[in-house]
């Protein structure tokens, strides 16, 4: 965030007459009002990740899930190995940063295309549930959720869920729908990983190297010795 305190008013406000000084310092008050709610907009921007980076994030997140919990009970209650809040959470985001840009609607557009291109490319790296039929441990729960959560993926909306609406609900709808969409076949990602019969997402093209996590500030100490909380 930008910092304005140390800023004095220029020479020519103090040697203005009265009434033009006041004028001026309005001027000049609006001005860095504006200049901060600029700088701050860009700062908001910066906080929030891209639709890309947060999947990014979000299938690198899975990797370490599913490598933690690989030896655990399926049916432990303690942890959801399957779950695509995530992805929710990335299209959320992303409509967020559309609706701060200067076209929202424009922006939300490609992001519907964007989306659904996404799902394409996942879809088109699971291999079809036909050509595992003499895959062993069919019986167990993952091997009968994949072929269910592929198909659910290959479907579309029961019915026209955006219609009727105008801009900008009609847009925002589509990209919700189009969100759905993706989270279907990342969820058929998920399982397929799991059993081990589908490419990591990098290596399956639809996700990159995640941003390395920054660290987390070291929490202040008071003159005691002891941290701030």
């Amino acid at each position: 965030m930008a910092d304005f305190t140390g800023l004095r008013p220029p020479a020519m406000i103090s040697g203005a007459p009265h009434g033009m000084r006041r004028r001026l310092r309005r001027v000049l008050t609006l001005a860095l009002g504006l200049v901060a709610g600029v700088v701050q907009a860009q700062d908001l921007h910066q906080d929030l990740p891209d639709l890309q980076t947060c999947l990014d994030i979000e299938a690198d997140r899975y990797e370490w899930s599913r490598i933690i919990h690989r030896k655990r009970s399926l049916e432990a209650a303690d942890f959801a190995l399957w779950n695509v809040l995530g992805v929710e959470y990335c299209g959320n985001i992303a409509i967020t940063l559309c609706d701060r840009s200067e076209t929202p609607i424009a922006c939300q557009q490609a992001l519907i295309t964007q989306q659904l291109a996404l799902h394409d490319k996942v879809l088109a790296s699971l291999p079809a549930p036909d050509s595992l039929a003499d895959a062993g441990g069919e019986a167990s729960l993952p091997w009968r959720l994949y072929p269910v959560a592929y198909d659910l993926a290959l479907g579309t909306s029961a019915g026209p869920d955006c219609e009727g609406s105008e801009d900008p609900i009609l847009t925002w709808c589509g990209a919700r729908e189009a969100n759905n969409r993706l989270q279907n076949a990342v969820l058929a990602w998920q399982v397929g990983r799991y059993l081990e019969i589908a490419p990591g997402a990098i290596a399956a093209g639809w996700a990159r190297v995640p941003p390395p996590v920054r660290p987390r500030e070291r929490p202040r100490e008071r003159p005691s010795g002891r941290p701030e909380r």
